[in-house]
Formats: C-alpha cells, structure tokens, sequence
C-alpha cells in the first residue's frame, strides 16, 4: 500500500450515495521527492470511496496506482484519513467549503483574518471566542460551536461507514439517532439500522454486516431478513403474508434453508414482534380461529405484531361503538331546504341513526351536500363534532367545501413526536359526531388511533369513495369496513345537474363502469386523448402538453395546476424519467437559481416535491406537495413551501424524505385533486392497469384531463376490474368479535 499526504485543492466529482469521489490533490514532497502521476499543475488525481472532502482539507491517504484508458495514471484510495490544514489559505478554504453549516466563505475570511494561524485551534479548544469576530455574534457562535461538534464526532463514524461504501448522508443519519454510541451500535448489530433508520434497508445493513465478517447464519441476520421479508410485504397494502409465503420470500433473500427460517420465525414470535394465528377454512374463503369447526387447516399467517394489535383494536372499537345505541338528533330536513334528493335524504338518515355508518360514492354525487346538510343539523342541536381527514390537502378541501375547520386525523388527535397521540382510550375525544372525508386513503394503524380514541357514544361517519384505490398503507380498512356488513352503508349514485355537463365527472362514472370513456372533440371540452403507442413518444406528448399546449391553449400554469400522474416508477413514461424531462423542461439550471444534488438527485429552487414518508416531528406526511423556496448551502438546509401554506425546512441528511413531484405515481395522488392531470396509459404499464388506477387517477382532475397513449391499453385499464387482493381479515374480525 501506497501512503500519499496532502491538501485537497478540488473535488471534481463527489456522489452522495456512495462516497465515490474523483479529486484533485497537491501531495506534500520531500525534497527533490517524485511522486508518480503529478501533473505540471503540481496536483494528483485522486478515486475512490471517500468521506465528503473540502479544498484546503488536508487528508491522509492509503491506496495504489492505477491506470485509466482515457486520464492516465491515478492514486485509487483505499482508506482516508482527514487532517487538518496548516496554511492560513488552506484554513480559510476549508472552513468556507460548505464543510461546517453557518460558515460560508465570507465568513470564513473574517474568521481566520481574526484568528489567523490559530484559527482552528481556536476553534476546537475555546470557540466561544469567535462572537469577538466582526459580525457573529453569539446565537451564530453556538450554532457554528454545535456544527463543528457534531463534525467532529461523524468524522470517526464516516471513516468506518465510508469503508462499506456508506454514503455521507446516510452516516449523518446514523449519528443523530445513536450519538456518541453511533459505533458501537453498527458494530454491535448493523441490522439495528434497518429498524431504526428510515433510507437505510436490509440491504445496506447487510452489506455492513458481511463486510465485518458476521456469518450469514447469524442470528441477527436471520431475524432481520425475516422482518424485511414481512415489511416487503406490506409496503404492497397486506397486513399479514401467508407462513410458507413469507418462507420462500425470507430463504430466496437471506440464501439459506427453510430450518434455519423457522427457527428464526420461532424467536422473532419469542421476542414478540411478530404474531402468528391459524387459517382454517376453503382457501377462497377464510374464516377466523373459533369459528372454524370442520374447516380444513389451509396453514398459518404471520402478522407484524403492531398490525396485528391494530387490526384486532380497530375491529373492537366498532363493536364497542356499536354496541350503544345512537341518540336521535332531533330536526327534520325537507328536500328543498338542501336540495336533497331522497338518495341523499335516506344516507343522511342513515347516518344520523346509526354509531357508526358509511356515505360512498364517485365523483358528482353529493357527498359534500350531505355533509352540509348533516353540519346543520349537528349546529341546529348544539351538538359538539369535528371533521378530519387524512392529509392536509384533503382537510384544506373539506374546510373550503363546508366552511367550517376542517383538520388532519393527526392534528386530531394532538401527536406530538416522543409523546404520542394526546387523544386514545383513556383520553377519549369530547364530541358527540365525528365525520371523516376521503376514508379511503386511511390505512389500518391510523385507523386504530383514530377508533380508539373515539368514545363509545359518539357517533362515525366514514365519507369516502370506495372505488378508488385502497390506502397508500396495509390495508383496505373502509372496503373491509363495508364488507363486514355490521355498519350502515348508503352508497349514492345519482350524478346532479351541476355536474352532468363535465365530461370528467361522466367519464368517470363510464369508467367505473366498465365503458370506454368519450373523449372531447373541441376546445370548449375538458377530457382529451393525445395518441401515442410507445413510452418515448408518450413521454414526449407528456412534455410538449405539459409545457405548451395546455398552458397555451387553456392557461393554467405548468407548475403549479398541473399534475403528472403515471402507473410506474420505471421506464420511459415512469415517474423518475418524466420526473428528469420535466424539471429540466419547466425549471432549468440557471445561475441565480440555487441547486444542490442529494441522495443522486438534483434539486432547485422552484422545484415541486414531495414528502414520502410521515415526519410528525416536522408535521408532514407522506404524499404532502410543496414548492423548494430556498437552498442554504451554508446551513445546508432545503426550504420548502408545504401545500401553499407553510414552510418545512429539511437538513441535506433529511433530503431522502422528498422526491421530485412534477410526475408521481396514480397512488400518491390519493386524496389531492388537481387542476389539470396529464396521464401516460400505454401497454407498456400493462402490469399496472387496471380500473380502479385509472378511474382513480381521472376523480383527481378538477376542471382538465388529458389521457396521453392508445385506446388498446385503456381498454386493458377498463377491462381489468381484477384487483390484488390484500391480506386482511378485518372484515372478519368485526363480524366475529360480538358486542362488548
């Protein structure tokens, strides 16, 4: 091994994911000292899978040489040691590089003009000597004190990670959870990681593992695997998998045999973080444990442990509810005071005299007339309520449509970060009725905190359109809800006058349907087909309709009013392609416009993106929509405008939680509308076509839709009315629990 000193004069290619830097190096020599590959310049290139390195740091390396085809002899580095700089210039270029956040060049210059020689030295021993410095200050001391700390301490963590080709980022990360234990922790069990670190996989953790030499039979890998196994499976909508499923997933990703599965099967249940039960009965139609005498046993079903309680909690909060009987609310509606039809009249009579009960149905049907006419009659009786959906824009929607506050199920129910929901069992709501919008977006753990923090005695409405697809999360819980058969179910169907006339709203009753949609010959129409039989040239009428002809030809605004929505993530017509096209389309590089790439992608101000997980902490939710108002690449932080309301501000490490939004996917779109939806159907996506994808990606257009590709793939859509089913047994679970 080759050992080379000396100061970073530039960083040529850093990728965020992985370490992989090219760099220049100027190497210190001894003198009359060659070293090898040295250019005129008096620098070195330098490859490798390094920490993020800054010009004027001085660095330690160990490596060999090696030749590349087209640049030559190069210093492949191996391990890297961070030195400090010594030279007042070097001081200065280090500290201004971006390196520690609060200090940009500016401020570095006054810094070691200051301090000079003695600068970093300063910094480490007594830094509270730079509020003495022209222009800092004291609340700028402290948080350049607490950077340069936390610097300091991910220094040793990154060397380590750095030499498993764990990204910069993601070692970030790994400190502000464990600390001060960062090391010991991955060292300990790397598989920790996984459970603990949103952006870090089975994967990830298990390349760590192996690289430090754990035995493939460890136990620790074994459970881990067996968990990711199980979480694969419900990030597709299951709450349970099937045991031989889960077997044949856990043996194919860990590479060993099915008695090591089971024995790792048997301590996770040990452990309790997983719950297992029996399936008796046909396998078409399974029915739950005690109520299964004669049954075949078809085999066992393997629950993570919270969704088991959940699915359990959420079927036993309806038949505590609806083991009280409703309070009559006193009033009555005639047709004429809401232009009520008797459709109408009947669901609201329904909901008003049953605990719990559900109003469905599409687009243009009156939902929200309902809720008006129900808001009345709760007013008119002085009776405490609250309306709540499950995402902030959904909210927003219901506050505009019924002009009374409107909230998300998490505000609530008062989540705090470390605490928990303030609202459960033992801290009931205080309302009498609580209505709940767009339902079909709540998954089945939102469910039981929602359930369980509703008294028995306060009435539920459930609004939703169970047509659409299932939530974002495990489970199909208003579908299993209606299939239960032990709540009141109304499910409207007339399409009003006022919306007869929109080709979008009758389109979509077509497609629901099972009929090929009309499309509009005219500009004065507002549902339109651009033809197209292949991704790349469907992704070229995405661009061209996006960027001209709609705002064009119609005025809405590419950004801001139009949505992209898509079936996939690949493929030339998926998110991540059309994403690419788009931001380079409506928000090109320019010089005033501040650009930073993170996690491998570029992000601008003026980008639209999106949340992709829940982060209570910065109250944000997975498909929540905002606008990048600012990048600080001095306190390396994203400033995004949330759904036109209010600020979030995410660190760099934080960026893997947002992903460009001019193009997503037809699921996260669930409970947003749009002005204007642009949607790619080809055969191409024909795994993903179905009806319920297309009629639900059609009800989030407002006022345009415009279908880019050819008739044979959205006569697949319609004609796939075939959905995939999700491992659940909610349904059964309200049928067989009785009341309480």
């Amino acid at each position: 091994m080759v050992q080379i000193t000396g100061s970073v004069k530039r960083v040529t290619y850093y990728n965020q994911d992985n370490g992989y830097s090219v760099l220049r190096l100027r190497p210190e020599r001894q003198s009359g000292e060659k070293v090898p590959g040295v250019g005129i310049d008096g620098l070195l290139t330098v490859v490798g899978n390094l920490p993020k390195l800054s010009p004027g740091e001085k660095i330690k390396l160990q490596g060999d040489y090696t030749t590349h085809a087209k640049h030559g002899l190069q210093f492949k580095a191996s391990f890297c040691e961070q030195l400090l700089p010594a030279t007042n210039s070097g001081i200065e270029r280090y500290l201004g590089s971006g390196l520690i956040k609060g200090i940009g060049p500016e401020l570095a210059k006054r810094i070691v003009k200051h301090f000079k020689g003695k600068t970093l030295e300063i910094i480490e021993d007594d830094p509270k000597q730079l509020k003495n410095v022209p222009g800092i200050g004291e609340d700028r001391t402290a948080k350049i004190i607490q950077a340069w700390e936390e610097m300091s301490n991910i220094k040793d963590i990154m060397l380590f990670l750095h030499s498993h080709n764990i990204s910069t980022n993601l070692a970030v990360k790994i400190y502000k959870t464990y600390g001060d234990q960062s090391l010991d922790v991955v060292k300990e069990n790397p598989y920790r990681l996984e459970q603990d670190i949103f952006g870090i996989g089975f994967k990830t953790a298990d390349k760590i593992a192996q690289n430090m030499g754990l035995p493939k039979d460890h136990p620790s890998r074994i459970e881990a695997g067996i968990v990711y196994a199980i979480h694969e499976s419900v990030d597709e909508g299951h709450v349970y998998i099937p045991q031989n499923d889960l077997k044949n997933r856990s043996a194919e990703l860990l590479e060993t045999d099915a008695s090591q599965i089971d024995e790792g099967i048997k301590r996770l249940e040990g452990q309790e973080r997983i719950k297992r039960e029996e399936e008796r009965g046909n396998p078409s139609s399974p029915v739950l444990p005690g109520d299964d005498m004669g049954k075949q046993l078809i085999g066992q079903i393997v629950y993570l442990s919270s969704l088991y309680y959940s699915e359990y909690g959420v079927a036993k909060s309806i038949n505590k509810l609806n083991s009280i009987k409703s309070k009559p609310i006193q009033g009555h509606l005639l047709e004429t005071e809401f232009g009520l039809s008797q459709e109408q009249l009947k669901a609201l009579d329904q909901a008003i005299n049953n605990p719990v009960s559900v109003i469905t149905g599409g687009p243009g049907t009156g939902k929200t007339t309902c809720l008006k006419a129900l808001i009345w009659m709760l007013e008119e009786n002085h009776l405490r309520y609250a309306l709540a959906s499950p995402t902030g824009r959904a909210a927003k929607r219901l506050s505009e449509a019924t002009s009374r506050p409107a909230s998300t199920i998490h505000r609530l129910l008062s989540y705090k970060p470390g605490e928990g929901f303030k609202y459960h069992e033992k801290n009931p709501l205080k309302i009498d009725f609580l209505v709940i919008d767009e339902s079909s977006m709540i998954d089945l753990p939102l469910a039981f905190h929602l359930f369980r923090a509703v008294k028995p005695g306060t009435q539920v409405l459930l609004v939703g359109d169970v047509d659409q697809l299932p939530s974002v999360g495990a489970g199909d819980v208003l579908g299993n809800i209606i299939e239960s058969g032990k709540v009141s179910v109304s499910r409207l169907k007339q399409i009003y006058r006022q919306t007869a006339n929109s080709d979008i709203i009758s389109n979509a009753h077509h497609i629901n349907h099972g009929k090929y949609p009309v499309f509009s010959e005219s500009k004065d129409g507002d549902f339109f087909l651009f033809p197209a039989e292949d991704a790349e040239k469907a992704a070229d009428w995405v661009i061209n309709v996006v960027s001209h002809r709609i705002p064009d030809n119609f005025g809405f605004d590419p950004v801001h009013d139009i949505q992209v929505l898509t079936p996939m993530y690949r493929g030339a017509a998926g998110v991540d392609s059309l994403n690419q096209l788009l931001q380079e389309r409506l928000n090109p590089k320019k010089a005033e416009r501040g650009e930073q790439k993170l996690f491998g992608t570029i992000y601008r101000v003026g980008d639209k993106i999106m949340q992709t997980k829940n982060n209570y902490d910065k109250d944000v939710f997975n498909g929540d929509i905002g606008m990048i108002e600012n990048i600080n690449t001095i306190e390396q932080t994203i400033t995004v405008r949330m759904d036109g309301i209010r600020h979030v501000k995410y660190d760099f490490s934080e960026a893997d939680e947002i992903v460009l939004a001019y193009a997503v996917t037809v699921h996260k779109s669930q409970g947003s509308e749009f002005p204007v939806i642009v949607m790619p159907v080809i055969t191409q996506h024909y795994i993903m076509l179905q009806r319920n994808l297309l009629y639900t990606a059609v009800t989030r257009a407002q006022k345009l839709c415009v279908l880019v590709g050819n008739p044979k793939a959205i006569h697949i859509a319609i004609n796939n009315n075939q959905y995939a089913q999700r491992y659940s047994k909610l349904s059964e679970r309200i049928q067989n629990l009785g009341n309480f």
